[in-house]
Protein backbone atom coordinates (compact mmCIF):
# COMPACT_ATOMS: atom_id res chain seq x y z
CA UNK A 1 0.00 0.00 0.00
CA UNK A 2 2.90 2.20 1.00
CA UNK A 3 4.00 2.01 -2.79
CA UNK A 4 0.74 2.65 -4.24
CA UNK A 5 0.05 5.90 -5.88
CA UNK A 6 -3.48 6.79 -7.41
CA UNK A 7 -4.17 8.65 -10.71
CA UNK A 8 -4.41 12.01 -9.49
CA UNK A 9 -0.55 12.52 -7.95
CA UNK A 10 0.30 13.14 -11.88
CA UNK A 11 -1.77 16.20 -11.96
CA UNK A 12 -0.85 17.54 -8.53
CA UNK A 13 2.63 16.74 -9.53
CA UNK A 14 1.96 18.78 -12.91
CA UNK A 15 0.96 21.62 -11.40
CA UNK A 16 3.75 22.58 -8.60
CA UNK A 17 5.94 22.22 -11.67
CA UNK A 18 4.06 25.06 -13.10
CA UNK A 19 4.64 28.74 -11.85
CA UNK A 20 2.27 29.29 -9.62
CA UNK A 21 -1.21 30.72 -10.82
CA UNK A 22 -3.71 29.34 -8.82
CA UNK A 23 -4.23 28.37 -5.29
CA UNK A 24 -4.15 24.37 -5.62
CA UNK A 25 -7.12 22.97 -3.45
CA UNK A 26 -7.14 18.59 -2.78
CA UNK A 27 -10.65 17.68 -1.51
CA UNK A 28 -12.39 14.49 -1.33
CA UNK A 29 -14.12 12.88 1.90
CA UNK A 30 -12.61 11.47 4.78
CA UNK A 31 -10.11 8.14 4.42
CA UNK A 32 -9.48 8.79 0.69
CA UNK A 33 -5.77 9.68 1.00
CA UNK A 34 -5.47 13.39 0.33
CA UNK A 35 -2.88 13.68 2.67
CA UNK A 36 -1.01 10.43 1.18
CA UNK A 37 -1.10 11.96 -2.11
CA UNK A 38 0.37 15.89 -1.23
CA UNK A 39 3.07 13.68 0.61
CA UNK A 40 3.49 11.21 -2.26
CA UNK A 41 4.19 14.08 -4.31
CA UNK A 42 6.14 16.42 -2.36
CA UNK A 43 8.82 13.30 -2.22
CA UNK A 44 8.95 13.87 -5.64
CA UNK A 45 9.41 17.39 -6.68
CA UNK A 46 12.63 19.26 -6.11
CA UNK A 47 11.38 21.94 -4.78
CA UNK A 48 11.43 22.81 -0.60
CA UNK A 49 8.59 22.54 1.11
CA UNK A 50 6.54 22.56 4.16
CA UNK A 51 3.73 20.37 5.26
CA UNK A 52 1.13 21.58 8.34
CA UNK A 53 -1.80 19.96 9.25
CA UNK A 54 -4.42 21.72 11.53
CA UNK A 55 -5.18 18.67 13.23
CA UNK A 56 -1.92 18.34 14.71
CA UNK A 57 -0.39 21.15 16.40
CA UNK A 58 3.00 22.00 15.55
CA UNK A 59 4.43 22.70 19.43
CA UNK A 60 5.93 25.89 20.33
CA UNK A 61 8.40 25.92 22.94
CA UNK A 62 7.92 27.54 26.34
CA UNK A 63 10.83 27.52 29.40
CA UNK A 64 10.14 26.79 32.73
CA UNK A 65 12.06 28.83 35.88
CA UNK A 66 15.42 26.27 36.54
CA UNK A 67 13.71 26.47 39.52
CA UNK A 68 10.56 24.07 38.53
CA UNK A 69 12.51 20.89 37.74
CA UNK A 70 13.66 18.62 39.59
CA UNK A 71 16.93 18.07 38.22
CA UNK A 72 17.75 21.44 38.32
CA UNK A 73 18.02 22.60 34.67
CA UNK A 74 15.83 24.13 32.75
CA UNK A 75 12.94 22.51 30.98
CA UNK A 76 11.42 22.67 27.87
CA UNK A 77 7.54 21.84 27.54
CA UNK A 78 5.81 21.94 24.26
CA UNK A 79 2.71 23.76 23.55
CA UNK A 80 0.55 23.73 20.63
CA UNK A 81 0.08 27.16 18.86
CA UNK A 82 -3.56 28.78 18.46
CA UNK A 83 -4.45 28.13 14.64
CA UNK A 84 -6.01 31.28 14.07
CA UNK A 85 -5.61 33.19 11.17
CA UNK A 86 -3.01 34.96 12.73
CA UNK A 87 -0.91 31.69 12.83
CA UNK A 88 -1.83 30.98 9.44
CA UNK A 89 -0.50 34.26 8.60
CA UNK A 90 3.14 33.94 10.28
CA UNK A 91 3.08 30.77 8.40
CA UNK A 92 2.65 32.41 4.67
CA UNK A 93 5.40 35.10 5.94
CA UNK A 94 8.17 32.17 6.76
CA UNK A 95 7.07 30.48 3.39
CA UNK A 96 7.49 33.59 1.53
CA UNK A 97 11.00 34.34 2.73
CA UNK A 98 11.97 30.54 1.47
CA UNK A 99 10.44 31.14 -1.31
CA UNK A 100 12.02 34.32 -1.97
CA UNK A 101 15.64 32.63 -0.81
CA UNK A 102 14.93 29.73 -3.26
CA UNK A 103 15.88 29.75 -7.19
CA UNK A 104 13.11 26.78 -7.59
CA UNK A 105 10.72 28.07 -5.54
CA UNK A 106 9.00 27.08 -2.15
CA UNK A 107 5.77 24.76 -1.73
CA UNK A 108 3.15 25.64 1.23
CA UNK A 109 0.67 22.79 2.56
CA UNK A 110 -2.09 23.20 4.70
CA UNK A 111 -4.16 20.23 6.05
CA UNK A 112 -7.92 20.63 7.04
CA UNK A 113 -7.67 24.45 6.65
CA UNK A 114 -11.38 24.87 6.60
CA UNK A 115 -10.93 24.17 10.32
CA UNK A 116 -9.09 27.48 10.59
CA UNK A 117 -11.94 30.24 11.45
CA UNK A 118 -12.01 32.64 8.56
CA UNK A 119 -9.52 31.21 6.86
CA UNK A 120 -10.67 32.70 2.76
CA UNK A 121 -10.58 36.17 3.03
CA UNK A 122 -6.61 35.68 4.80
CA UNK A 123 -5.76 33.56 2.25
CA UNK A 124 -7.41 35.82 -0.35
CA UNK A 125 -5.51 38.65 0.15
CA UNK A 126 -2.18 36.84 1.02
CA UNK A 127 -2.47 35.14 -2.59
CA UNK A 128 -3.38 37.79 -4.57
CA UNK A 129 -0.12 40.03 -2.99
CA UNK A 130 1.80 37.38 -3.70
CA UNK A 131 0.63 37.30 -7.35
CA UNK A 132 1.41 40.79 -7.81
CA UNK A 133 4.55 40.50 -6.85
CA UNK A 134 5.31 37.33 -9.10
CA UNK A 135 6.50 35.42 -5.82
CA UNK A 136 7.16 31.25 -7.04
CA UNK A 137 5.43 30.20 -3.82
CA UNK A 138 3.03 27.26 -4.85
CA UNK A 139 0.60 26.98 -1.86
CA UNK A 140 -2.12 23.68 -1.30
CA UNK A 141 -4.90 23.39 0.62
CA UNK A 142 -6.57 19.97 1.72
CA UNK A 143 -9.79 19.44 3.62
CA UNK A 144 -13.02 17.63 3.38
CA UNK A 145 -15.07 17.78 0.08
CA UNK A 146 -18.21 19.67 1.66
CA UNK A 147 -16.75 21.85 3.87
CA UNK A 148 -14.04 22.77 2.33
CA UNK A 149 -15.65 24.52 -1.05
CA UNK A 150 -18.32 25.61 1.01
CA UNK A 151 -16.28 27.24 3.08
CA UNK A 152 -15.12 30.33 1.51
CA UNK A 153 -13.75 28.67 -1.79
CA UNK A 154 -16.88 29.35 -4.06
CA UNK A 155 -17.13 33.41 -2.72
CA UNK A 156 -13.82 34.35 -1.45
CA UNK A 157 -11.55 32.44 -3.39
CA UNK A 158 -13.54 32.63 -6.84
CA UNK A 159 -11.26 32.56 -9.62
CA UNK A 160 -8.20 32.14 -7.86
CA UNK A 161 -7.92 28.05 -7.07
CA UNK A 162 -7.71 24.48 -9.21
CA UNK A 163 -9.32 21.69 -7.85
CA UNK A 164 -8.08 18.00 -7.62
CA UNK A 165 -10.87 16.16 -6.31
CA UNK A 166 -10.05 12.23 -4.49
CA UNK A 167 -13.45 10.35 -5.07
CA UNK A 168 -13.24 7.56 -2.75
CA UNK A 169 -11.28 4.66 -4.23
CA UNK A 170 -11.98 2.43 -7.13
CA UNK A 171 -12.87 -1.12 -7.56
CA UNK A 172 -9.34 -1.27 -10.03
CA UNK A 173 -7.99 0.75 -6.58
CA UNK A 174 -8.43 -1.63 -4.14
CA UNK A 175 -7.78 -4.91 -6.46
CA UNK A 176 -3.97 -3.09 -7.10
CA UNK A 177 -3.46 -1.98 -3.78
CA UNK A 178 -5.24 -4.87 -1.72
CA UNK A 179 -5.96 -7.83 -4.15
CA UNK A 180 -9.43 -7.28 -3.30
CA UNK A 181 -11.80 -9.37 -6.25
CA UNK A 182 -14.92 -7.56 -6.98
CA UNK A 183 -17.17 -9.51 -4.48
CA UNK A 184 -14.99 -8.16 -1.73
CA UNK A 185 -15.20 -4.95 -3.11
CA UNK A 186 -18.93 -4.76 -3.82
CA UNK A 187 -19.66 -5.79 0.19
CA UNK A 188 -16.29 -3.88 1.84
CA UNK A 189 -15.82 -0.82 -0.05
CA UNK A 190 -13.43 1.10 -1.02
CA UNK A 191 -11.92 2.91 2.20
CA UNK A 192 -8.03 1.95 2.18
CA UNK A 193 -7.71 2.14 6.01
CA UNK A 194 -9.98 -0.67 6.30
CA UNK A 195 -8.15 -3.17 3.94
CA UNK A 196 -6.30 -4.76 6.57
CA UNK A 197 -9.27 -5.66 8.82
CA UNK A 198 -11.68 -7.64 6.64
CA UNK A 199 -10.36 -10.65 7.74
CA UNK A 200 -11.61 -9.47 11.48
CA UNK A 201 -15.23 -8.38 10.42
CA UNK A 202 -15.95 -7.16 13.67
CA UNK A 203 -12.92 -4.70 13.97
CA UNK A 204 -13.77 -3.92 10.67
CA UNK A 205 -16.91 -2.53 11.48
CA UNK A 206 -15.65 -0.72 14.50
CA UNK A 207 -13.57 0.74 12.42
CA UNK A 208 -15.95 1.81 9.66
CA UNK A 209 -18.33 3.50 12.62
CA UNK A 210 -15.69 5.18 14.54
CA UNK A 211 -13.12 6.34 12.43
CA UNK A 212 -15.03 7.27 9.29
CA UNK A 213 -18.66 7.42 10.00
CA UNK A 214 -18.17 9.29 13.33
CA UNK A 215 -16.05 12.01 12.45
CA UNK A 216 -17.85 12.49 8.84
CA UNK A 217 -20.66 13.36 10.91
CA UNK A 218 -19.42 14.86 14.29
CA UNK A 219 -16.13 16.58 13.35
CA UNK A 220 -17.45 18.09 9.56
CA UNK A 221 -21.25 18.07 9.45
CA UNK A 222 -21.97 18.67 12.97
CA UNK A 223 -19.07 20.92 13.58
CA UNK A 224 -19.22 23.11 11.03
CA UNK A 225 -22.72 23.08 9.56
CA UNK A 226 -25.97 24.64 11.40
CA UNK A 227 -27.73 21.57 11.63
CA UNK A 228 -31.07 22.09 13.98
CA UNK A 229 -31.93 18.57 14.50
CA UNK A 230 -28.95 16.37 14.78
CA UNK A 231 -30.58 13.55 15.52
CA UNK A 232 -32.51 13.47 12.76
CA UNK A 233 -29.85 13.62 10.40
CA UNK A 234 -27.82 10.62 12.11
CA UNK A 235 -30.94 8.84 11.66
CA UNK A 236 -31.47 9.99 8.00
CA UNK A 237 -28.03 9.19 7.45
CA UNK A 238 -28.05 5.39 9.06
CA UNK A 239 -32.04 4.83 7.37
CA UNK A 240 -30.36 5.54 4.31
CA UNK A 241 -27.52 3.35 4.36
CA UNK A 242 -29.81 0.54 4.95
CA UNK A 243 -32.06 1.29 2.31
CA UNK A 244 -29.44 2.23 -0.28
CA UNK A 245 -31.04 1.56 -3.64
CA UNK A 246 -34.21 2.09 -2.95
CA UNK A 247 -36.54 5.09 -3.65
CA UNK A 248 -38.12 7.01 -0.78
CA UNK A 249 -40.89 10.15 -0.75
CA UNK A 250 -39.90 12.35 1.22
CA UNK A 251 -42.89 11.91 3.32
CA UNK A 252 -42.39 8.47 3.73
CA UNK A 253 -38.91 8.74 4.85
CA UNK A 254 -40.26 11.44 8.01
CA UNK A 255 -42.70 8.84 8.68
CA UNK A 256 -40.04 5.82 9.19
CA UNK A 257 -37.62 8.74 10.91
CA UNK A 258 -40.48 9.38 13.09
CA UNK A 259 -39.63 12.73 13.23
CA UNK A 260 -41.80 15.96 12.85
CA UNK A 261 -39.51 17.57 10.46
CA UNK A 262 -40.14 19.15 7.08
CA UNK A 263 -39.61 17.94 3.62
CA UNK A 264 -37.13 21.03 2.74
CA UNK A 265 -35.33 19.84 6.17
CA UNK A 266 -34.61 16.32 5.09
CA UNK A 267 -33.42 17.50 1.49
CA UNK A 268 -30.86 19.61 3.29
CA UNK A 269 -29.41 17.10 5.05
CA UNK A 270 -29.84 14.46 2.37
CA UNK A 271 -27.54 17.41 0.18
CA UNK A 272 -25.12 17.65 3.14
CA UNK A 273 -24.68 13.65 3.75
CA UNK A 274 -24.05 13.83 0.03
CA UNK A 275 -21.31 16.63 -0.30
CA UNK A 276 -19.40 14.36 2.47
CA UNK A 277 -19.11 11.98 0.51
CA UNK A 278 -22.14 9.42 2.09
CA UNK A 279 -24.91 9.28 1.16
CA UNK A 280 -26.66 10.74 -2.14
CA UNK A 281 -30.28 11.11 -2.86
CA UNK A 282 -30.70 10.78 -6.49
CA UNK A 283 -33.36 13.12 -8.13
CA UNK A 284 -35.80 11.41 -10.87
CA UNK A 285 -34.66 12.34 -14.65
CA UNK A 286 -37.65 14.55 -16.13
CA UNK A 287 -37.70 17.31 -18.78
CA UNK A 288 -37.72 20.17 -16.10
CA UNK A 289 -35.60 21.10 -13.45
CA UNK A 290 -38.40 22.24 -11.33
CA UNK A 291 -39.78 18.24 -11.68
CA UNK A 292 -36.73 16.80 -10.51
CA UNK A 293 -36.62 18.85 -7.66
CA UNK A 294 -39.87 17.60 -6.60
CA UNK A 295 -39.43 14.19 -7.10
CA UNK A 296 -39.05 11.49 -4.39
CA UNK A 297 -34.99 10.38 -4.10
CA UNK A 298 -33.48 7.11 -4.36
CA UNK A 299 -31.04 6.92 -2.39
CA UNK A 300 -27.53 5.47 -2.76
CA UNK A 301 -24.52 5.49 -0.23
CA UNK A 302 -21.55 6.42 -2.12
CA UNK A 303 -19.38 3.54 -0.69
CA UNK A 304 -21.42 0.44 -0.02
CA UNK A 305 -18.72 -0.19 3.33
CA UNK A 306 -21.69 2.42 4.66
CA UNK A 307 -24.19 0.21 3.38
CA UNK A 308 -22.62 -3.02 4.70
CA UNK A 309 -21.54 -1.36 8.13
CA UNK A 310 -25.62 -0.86 8.31
CA UNK A 311 -26.63 -4.26 7.69
CA UNK A 312 -26.30 -6.54 10.10
CA UNK A 313 -24.69 -8.96 7.62
CA UNK A 314 -21.25 -10.87 7.49
CA UNK A 315 -19.73 -11.06 4.16
CA UNK A 316 -20.41 -14.45 4.16
CA UNK A 317 -24.44 -13.96 5.12
CA UNK A 318 -25.02 -11.07 2.44
CA UNK A 319 -23.91 -13.46 -0.16
CA UNK A 320 -26.07 -15.78 0.22
CA UNK A 321 -28.89 -13.39 0.51
CA UNK A 322 -29.68 -12.65 -3.39
CA UNK A 323 -32.44 -9.86 -2.70
CA UNK A 324 -29.68 -7.66 -0.49
CA UNK A 325 -26.91 -8.71 -2.73
CA UNK A 326 -28.68 -6.89 -5.64
CA UNK A 327 -29.27 -4.46 -3.50
CA UNK A 328 -26.07 -3.99 -3.10
CA UNK A 329 -24.29 -4.82 -6.10
CA UNK A 330 -26.58 -1.67 -7.83
CA UNK A 331 -25.33 0.55 -5.14
CA UNK A 332 -21.96 -0.39 -6.07
CA UNK A 333 -22.76 0.81 -9.70
CA UNK A 334 -24.57 3.90 -8.46
CA UNK A 335 -21.52 4.87 -6.22
CA UNK A 336 -19.11 4.27 -8.85
CA UNK A 337 -21.09 6.40 -11.47
CA UNK A 338 -21.35 9.15 -8.70
CA UNK A 339 -17.61 9.33 -7.59
CA UNK A 340 -16.46 8.97 -11.01
CA UNK A 341 -18.78 11.41 -12.83
CA UNK A 342 -17.08 15.16 -13.45
CA UNK A 343 -18.86 18.03 -12.10
CA UNK A 344 -20.89 18.56 -15.94
CA UNK A 345 -21.97 14.83 -15.49
CA UNK A 346 -25.64 14.25 -13.21
CA UNK A 347 -26.30 11.37 -11.97
CA UNK A 348 -30.42 10.50 -12.08
CA UNK A 349 -32.91 7.54 -11.93
CA UNK A 350 -36.00 7.41 -13.62
CA UNK A 351 -39.32 6.08 -13.16
CA UNK A 352 -43.20 6.61 -14.45
CA UNK A 353 -45.65 4.70 -12.89
CA UNK A 354 -44.22 0.60 -12.91
CA UNK A 355 -41.54 1.27 -14.90
CA UNK A 356 -38.07 2.51 -13.82
CA UNK A 357 -34.54 2.95 -15.03
CA UNK A 358 -31.58 2.47 -12.35
CA UNK A 359 -29.23 5.11 -13.64
CA UNK A 360 -29.37 7.84 -15.99
CA UNK A 361 -26.31 9.56 -16.59
CA UNK A 362 -26.30 13.26 -17.97
CA UNK A 363 -24.02 15.27 -19.96
CA UNK A 364 -25.27 18.84 -21.39
CA UNK A 365 -27.87 17.31 -24.14
CA UNK A 366 -26.60 13.67 -23.95
CA UNK A 367 -28.36 10.52 -22.14
CA UNK A 368 -26.79 7.15 -21.19
CA UNK A 369 -29.26 4.98 -19.97
CA UNK A 370 -28.42 2.01 -17.40
CA UNK A 371 -30.03 -1.06 -15.93
CA UNK A 372 -28.00 -3.53 -13.51
CA UNK A 373 -28.72 -7.04 -13.11
CA UNK A 374 -27.22 -8.86 -10.48
CA UNK A 375 -29.30 -12.15 -11.09
CA UNK A 376 -30.62 -14.26 -14.31
CA UNK A 377 -31.67 -11.15 -17.07
CA UNK A 378 -35.67 -10.65 -17.14
CA UNK A 379 -37.19 -11.14 -20.80
CA UNK A 380 -37.46 -7.71 -21.33
CA UNK A 381 -36.26 -4.72 -20.14
CA UNK A 382 -40.06 -2.41 -20.31
CA UNK A 383 -38.28 0.06 -18.67
CA UNK A 384 -35.42 0.83 -20.48
CA UNK A 385 -37.57 0.37 -23.65
CA UNK A 386 -40.31 3.34 -22.84
CA UNK A 387 -37.15 5.45 -21.81
CA UNK A 388 -35.57 5.38 -25.01
CA UNK A 389 -38.82 5.85 -26.67
CA UNK A 390 -39.44 8.90 -25.07
CA UNK A 391 -35.66 10.20 -24.58
CA UNK A 392 -33.60 8.94 -27.23
CA UNK A 393 -30.25 8.22 -25.07
CA UNK A 394 -27.42 8.12 -26.55
CA UNK A 395 -26.67 4.82 -25.46
CA UNK A 396 -28.74 2.52 -23.31
CA UNK A 397 -26.37 -0.67 -21.25
CA UNK A 398 -26.83 -3.48 -19.07
CA UNK A 399 -24.73 -4.13 -16.11
CA UNK A 400 -23.96 -7.42 -14.89
CA UNK A 401 -26.04 -10.68 -16.13
CA UNK A 402 -26.31 -10.67 -19.66
CA UNK A 403 -24.43 -7.58 -20.24
CA UNK A 404 -21.36 -5.46 -19.31
CA UNK A 405 -19.80 -7.74 -16.50
CA UNK A 406 -20.10 -5.91 -13.33
CA UNK A 407 -15.63 -6.04 -13.05
CA UNK A 408 -15.41 -4.17 -16.70
CA UNK A 409 -17.91 -1.74 -15.78
CA UNK A 410 -16.59 -0.58 -12.12
CA UNK A 411 -13.18 -0.22 -13.91
CA UNK A 412 -15.03 2.06 -16.25
CA UNK A 413 -15.25 5.96 -15.43
CA UNK A 414 -18.92 7.53 -15.97
CA UNK A 415 -17.79 9.98 -18.67
CA UNK A 416 -16.28 6.78 -20.76
CA UNK A 417 -19.64 5.80 -21.38
CA UNK A 418 -20.43 8.79 -23.10
CA UNK A 419 -17.31 8.88 -25.64
CA UNK A 420 -17.28 5.20 -25.85
CA UNK A 421 -19.00 3.66 -29.49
Amino acid sequence: MSSFQRAQISTLLSRLREDPRWLIVVAGPRQTGKSTLVRQALAQIDLPHRYLSIDEPEPTALHLPADLPSDGQEEIVHASDVRDVAWLTRQWERARVEAKRSERGFVLVFDEIQKIPNWSETVKGLWDADRHEGLPLHVVVLGSAPLLMQRGLSESMLGRFETIRLPHWSFIEMSEAFGFDLDRYIYFGGYPGSASLIQEQRRWREYILGSIIEPNIERDILAMERVDKPALLKRLFEFGAEMSGQILAYDKMLGQLQDAGNTTTLARYLDLLSKAGLLAGLAKYAGGAHRRRASSPKLNVLNTALMSVHSGYTFEEAKADRSFWGRLVESAVGAHLFNTGTPEVRLHYWRERSLEVDFVLEHGRKLVALEVKSGPRREKTIGMDEFKTRFSPRRSLLVGEGGIPIAEFLSTPAMNWFTQS
